[in-house]
């Protein structure tokens, strides 16, 4: 039968639940086991399709077209447990299907509660993702223990155990153990209260993990697993990583955090675990040989969730090239000038224009495009990233001066970006965008075709706008090479410049399939454009300095 792990958060939000979750799917996997990874979200909002970033953070599409959580690109990156629509319930999406459910009159009439209806579809939700071909799933409860909103969820959980036996089910409560710096002390009250309010619900926690940022004494330790009611071993210390979240699975299994699921859930068939290649990607990251610097232009900049994938996938390709890959955030909207762009990328390596919605900062951006271009510098283009690229070109090569996209100007007499024709009689905001994953054609003389080293790839799309076909004759006859294109050559989706060192924007968003054990191919060759740039640079600067010193000799 399929076991089941539970997660849940108490005291407050952002303890890395996520990450934690993510950090056991992977450790289990490296066992032999068979896992599944799924995130319940309270909000109301049926996904986060249609929040601000700043609210949220990204939004992570998977290859279905779902619009989910952030945290699922944790479970993609640390596991390869496949993930599609049913890996992530909100209230909203639960409350939904109820409802529809009652307007098809599939309740013969009774009263519709949240017990036992709401629960009922939540339950439903955790078992699709069962079945023999699974070891165990790992559901992530998003919230704290005690927020109203999250009731449904808990009490759903409290009653899935009941129903499949306390022997296939395991709940895992993370919380914080803070250090009051005026007393010298770190504190477990917070600790106690957090497994007092989940017990009041009918949930004894089989594990604690505690997030802490300074060592817990062994002594703090036997007074959790005292009050808490739990084995001493069963509580699990976390401290904050120095380097990279990439250390988490690593200090779970020191403590043996694995060999206790395996042992609590029965999973007597788990294999010894294999994670020397993790401890060898984590060394990468951890000791360098370089560094090089990235440009990143965007709109959202202040706020690091809001394009956690493309960070996450820049650190993988500087672990494949064993560089720091320090990154320098631009807000778009200060961008004001050319000169003003110019100043900002002087001394970066190369620049990354991100995607994005909306007309604000796309003036900056341009300006910053336009600088990589003129001055030779690599450059890498997501989405809104390649549209920008190509409403630059239009204007500053082609010529066409008013060149623009109709998102943010309807009226432009050119063009060159476009709404999708599906997307003409869409309405609504929500699920209605080019989601998920399509198939590209490579043109094989391309830097595109040399990166992925095969003519079909398949990449995961976000966008309602494209470059538009009246144009691409004219882009092409002054330079610019169209290096993908849908399979039926309706669609642009990579563009590049042959007689650049690297330039390179794409329709998708390959951050989304990027792993620190396996870098993106475009990740990858963007770095290596950008610490040629560097050393070339380096090269220049000495050479400058000794034909100053023979001049002054």
């Amino acid at each position: 039968m399929t076991k089941h792990i539970f997660v849940t958060g108490g005291v407050v939000s952002s303890l890395g639940k996520g990450l934690t979750s993510a950090s056991i799917g992977m450790l289990l996997e490296r066992r032999g086991l068979r896992v599944r990874m799924q995130k319940m979200d309270p909000y109301i909002n049926v996904d986060p399709g249609t929040m601000s970033p700043y609210q949220h953070g990204e939004v992570y599409v998977l290859d279905d077209g779902a619009e989910t959580d952030l945290d699922l690109g944790h479970y993609e990156r640390f596991t390869h447990a496949p993930l599609n629509k049913d890996c992530n319930y909100t209230t909203g999406k639960i409350y939904l299907s109820v409802i529809e459910k009652e307007r098809r009159g599939d309740y013969k009439g009774k009263t519709v509660q949240v017990i036992p209806h709401i629960t009922d579809e939540i339950k439903n939700c955790i078992r699709k993702l069962a079945g023999p071909d699974v070891d165990v799933v790992i559901t992530e409860i998003g919230g704290t223990v005690g927020d109203i909103e999250g009731m449904p969820f808990f009490e759903a959980i409290r009653q899935f155990a009941l129903e499949v036996g306390k022997q296939n089910c395991l709940f895992i409560h993370l919380t914080l153990v803070p250090y009051l710096k005026a007393a010298g002390e770190l504190k477990t009250k917070p600790t106690q209260h957090s497994v007092r309010e989940l017990r009041a619900i009918g949930i004894q926690p089989d594990l604690l993990i505690c997030r802490t940022e300074r060592e817990i004494p062994e002594s703090e330790c036997e007074k959790i697993a005292l009050f808490c009611n739990i084995e001493r071993r069963a509580v699990i210390e976390e401290k904050d990583k120095e380097y990279s979240v990439y250390e988490v699975p690593l200090g779970f299994a020191e403590k043996g955090l694995d060999q206790l699921l395996v042992e609590k859930l029965g999973l007597t068939h788990a294999q010894p675990l294999q994670i020397d290649d993790w401890r060898e990607m984590v060394d990468r990251l951890i000791h360098p040989d370089g560094e090089v610097v990235i440009g990143f232009v965007g709109k959202y900049v202040k706020h690091r969730d809001a394009y956690k994938s493309v960070y996450e996938a820049l650190d993988h390709a500087g672990i494949y090239h064993r560089v720091r890959v320090r990154v320098i955030r631009i807000d778009a909207e200060k961008l004001t000038s050319e000169s003003a762009a110019a100043a900002a990328l002087t001394a970066v390596d190369g620049l990354l224009v991100p995607g994005g919605f909306d007309k604000r900062g796309i003036e900056g951006k341009i300006a910053a495009i336009r600088y990589a271009r003129e001055s030779r510098l690599p450059f890498f283009g997501i989405c809104l990233g390649l549209q920008c690229a190509v409403i630059e070109f239009a204007r500053h090569v082609v010529g066409l001066a008013e060149a623009n996209s109709t998102e943010f100007h309807k009226a432009t007499p050119h063009p060159v970006v476009c709404l999708l024709s599906e997307q003409e009689q869409v309405a609504q905001l929500g699920g209605t965008l080019r989601l998920g994953a399509y198939p590209c054609r490579l043109r094989r003389d391309t830097r595109a075709f040399e990166a992925y080293g095969t003519e079909m790839i398949s990449e995961r799309h976000r966008h309602r706008y494209e470059v538009n076909n009246r144009y691409v004759e004219q882009l092409e006859a002054h330079g610019l090479v169209v290096a993908g294109r849908s399979p039926d050559g309706q669609l642009v989706e990579i563009i590049e410049l042959p007689d650049h060192p690297w330039f390179v924007g794409v329709q998708f968003h390959p951050e989304f399939k990027s792993k620190p054990t396996q870098a993106h191919p475009l990740f990858r060759d963007f770095i290596a454009a950008a610490l040629r740039h560097r050393q070339l640079r380096e090269g220049n600067r000495t050479d400058n300095r000794e034909r100053a010193i023979v001049t002054v000799g």
